[in-house]
């Protein structure tokens, strides 16, 4: 059989009894194809492996590339669908609650704080504020939620004295946090170890069909690194590609128009530590939601909400995105204009096709495509949906192939803890074990639950692998060898999409060289590979941080990546990095905003 990345642990041998392997064809690979690498690919992944069918996942780049691993980081209720789209929120807040109870290591409360100005029918506004709260309150218990405060000015300020303007009251209620990229990688880990095939880095070139029947019957793929080519049969394909669905339904003959959404680009701008213990809500210029949250051990500002029409491999946040961000939240938190800004990061949501309505104004729901309307058996395309819901929607579309297979195996994923969910790690006394900084170990047990026991094991055995290798985050060596070698990274990149090496505030500076160094290893790459992935990796950081820096902290920028880039041997010039930190100098919304801030602060004194 063709080759495929794979986690090298025991097999979890936690199935129901009913699961057992349905009957299959005989002129068959696998039962199912999943095409995408997001939280709806692998989840149907896993409830199907779960439920006895044989799986196959293509993945054309990493697994969380897209809107996954670049979402706001939250399993939230969706309290701004409550009106339009109760459903939505109420299978969010359910949802909620399943994912704390299969991977309780992933969550953290996130204290939220909503103040309202003492604008134009403000204190009406207020007062009808309370009773939407009160609506809500109604779904706290699903996801085991705090009920909602109301809050005085007073109050809010003692909370967060940072919190500026003339406000008549606000209120205070809580979302979950999560590291969206690790909740793909415990599904696909998961998906594995029950039998399922993940190929990271394959692309899917064609979905073969019947002439005369038009029915699925093969999917031709190709390995992007060594444009080995493959064929694998099948009866069925689920398309859970995101924003990338029409792209992906044209594969298999049909029109785009047949798994149509509309894709919205959301982005971020992050900043180098908590700059407050609660998240707090604000308004744009033109009226739309955005929030500062504290967001593991940064903060976070989002979401835009824009219609997207460009490359979907190349999602990159604006210098006039960042200004609009930054500008709504300096409205009610001043402090954000001192604040030091680190990178940048969006992905682009999948939502369903509608014509007209603006896009903050688009449904949330999700919706699976049977393309057998469309000439095409046995093909689907799952759209829309949001990473709070993902468990739900790929239990209704294993439901859709459990009886296409004629299964009697119910959903379990709801039940079935993920891997390193299935118990509680004390990361104090792992510290002491392993002879490690305790917030190293506090991480570890964050991104890995009980697996980080696993990772102390390799320290046991090579106690050298206890060195830290990214000071920011922190991440250890043995991390980084066991990501590589059971999580399907593949490159410094994938590294640090599943222990946030290289995202905190040195943007991998000071740690991109090392880990390329251990990929090589690992991967048993010529070590210049290991270098050009680390220049590369540090390229795409000054990318993603160029949009979002001041003059002096871009000449800053520009100074240090040439420093790196010298010690690393690599070429002198990089075009699109010094062109990025240009533009930055040129256009940032630091420099950009000067005149106005200091009209603002003249006004205010």
């Amino acid at each position: 059989m063709e080759k495929f990345w794979h986690a090298n642990t025991p097999q979890v041998t936690i199935l129901p009894s009913s699961a057992a392997r349905p009957a299959r064809r005989a002129d068959t690979d696998v039962d199912v194809v999943v095409i995408g690498g997001g939280v709806n690919g692998v989840g149907v992944a896993r409830d199907a492996s779960q439920r006895g069918l044989k799986v196959a996942l293509f993945e054309r780049n990493d697994l969380a590339f897209g809107a996954s691993g670049n979402s706001s980081g939250m399993i939230h209720g969706g309290l701004r669908y409550l009106t339009s789209d109760p459903h939505v929120t109420e299978n969010s807040c359910r949802d909620s609650g399943h994912i704390q109870a299969i991977a309780p290591h992933l969550l953290f409360r996130i204290p939220f704080l909503v103040p309202f100005e003492n604008a134009r029918h403000g204190r009406i506004l207020y007062t009808l504020a309370d009773g939407f709260f009160e609506a809500y309150d109604k779904y706290q218990p699903l996801k085991r939620g705090k009920p909602h405060a109301r809050l005085s000015p007073d109050e809010l300020r003692r909370l967060e004295p940072g919190l500026h303007g003339e406000l008549v009251g606000g209120f205070s209620f809580d979302e979950w946090g999560i590291d969206g990229a690790r909740l793909c990688i415990a599904n696909a880990v998961d998906a594995i170890e029950r039998g399922a095939k993940v190929y990271v880095g394959h692309t899917v070139e064609r979905v073969e069909r019947r002439e005369d029947t038009g029915e699925v019957v093969a999917v031709r793929y190709r390995d992007r690194v060594t444009g080995e080519g493959g064929r694998l049969r099948t009866s069925t394909v689920v398309n859970a590609t995101g924003a990338w669905s029409p792209i992906t339904a044209s594969l298999a003959g049909l029109p785009a128009a047949s798994s149509r959404v509309r894709p919205g680009k959301g982005v971020h701008v992050v900043f180098d530590r908590r700059l407050t213990n609660y998240a707090i809500m604000a308004r744009t210029i033109d009226g739309r939601q955005i929030f500062l949250e504290p967001w593991q051990n940064m903060s976070v500002i989002g979401t835009t909400d824009d219609d997207f029409y460009g490359d979907l491999d190349q999602v990159r946040a604006t210098s006039e995105e960042v200004r609009y961000l930054v500008q709504g939240i300096a409205r009610v938190f001043p402090q954000i204009h001192e604040a030091r800004a680190i990178g940048t990061y969006a992905g682009v949501r999948p939502t369903l096709y509608a014509y007209g309505p603006t896009e903050d104004a688009l449904s949330r729901e999700h919706q699976i495509i049977d393309h057998a309307a469309h000439g095409a058996p046995g093909l689907y395309s799952m759209i829309g949906g949001k990473l709070a819901s993902f468990r739900l929607f790929a239990q209704e579309m294993t439901d859709v192939l459990a009886r296409r297979f004629d299964l009697g195996a119910r959903c379990v994923t709801h039940t079935t803890a993920l891997p390193g969910g299935d118990r509680p790690v004390d990361a104090l006394a792992l510290s002491r074990r392993m002879e490690i900084d305790a917030v190293a170990a506090r991480r570890l047990v964050y991104r890995h639950g009980s697996r980080a026991l696993r990772i102390e094991e390799r320290v046991r055995e090579r106690p050298r692998e206890a060195a830290t290798v990214c000071p920011c985050e922190p991440v250890i060596e043995a991390e980084v060898r066991y990501v590589l070698r059971h999580e399907l990274a593949r490159s410094v990149a994938d590294v640090a999409r599943r222990t946030r090496l290289g995202l905190g505030a040195c943007g991998g500076m000071r740690c991109a060289a090392r880990c390329g160094q251990i990929v090589a290893q690992e991967l048993s790459l010529p070590p210049r590979d290991g270098m050009r992935q680390a220049v590369e990796f540090l390229s795409r950081q000054a990318m993603t941080r160029a949009v979002a820096l001041g003059p002096e902290q871009a000449r800053q920028e520009a100074l240090a990546i040439a420093s790196v880039r010298s010690e690393l041997g690599a070429p002198a010039g990089d075009e699109a990095t010094a062109a990025a930190c240009e533009d930055s100098d040129r256009r940032s919304p630091r420099s950009a905003r000067e005149p106005e801030e200091r009209a603002w602060r003249d006004r205010s004194s």
